[in-house]
């Protein structure tokens, strides 16, 4: 089976704090390419012309959280099917699942640890396509 390579992310991510970190560990550590939204509503568009292979969803962000921008990608033609993860403070059993059944390979807890951010998502990236 050929595994495609992750090189290119949209990560949406409202706190600016929050994005300066994730931004050292997914292009300096993860040599990844990224986009970076503020909002559901960026997702949309950057999602357009971007292409990405993995969407990372902070799930509570103004204007459109990450469950709904996923629902709306999910009825995308050519888009469904990328994978998404979430990233979340608030993470309990019941909402993992929920998070899932949208069709969030998985989710990171946050605070996440920057060193090994970038090695998490490859994990979940491998896991899912294996």
């Amino acid at each position: 089976m050929n595994i495609r390579e992750l090189q290119k992310i949209i990560y949406a991510e409202d706190e600016e704090d929050i994005r300066t970190v994730a931004q050292i560990a997914l292009e300096d550590i993860g040599s990844y390419t990224v986009r970076y939204c503020l909002n559901g509503y960026e997702v949309l568009e950057a999602i357009k012309d971007f292409q990405p292979d993995l969407l990372l969803l902070d799930v509570m962000m103004p204007r459109m959280d990450g469950p709904s921008a996923l629902r709306q990608i999910k009825q995308m033609p050519h888009m469904a099917e990328i994978p998404a993860i979430f990233m979340t403070a608030k993470i309990q059993p019941q909402e993992i699942k929920e998070y899932r059944d949208l069709g969030a390979i998985d989710v990171i807890n946050k605070p996440f640890d920057p060193i090994t951010l970038a090695d998490d998502i490859r994990r979940m990236w491998d896991k899912y396509h294996g």
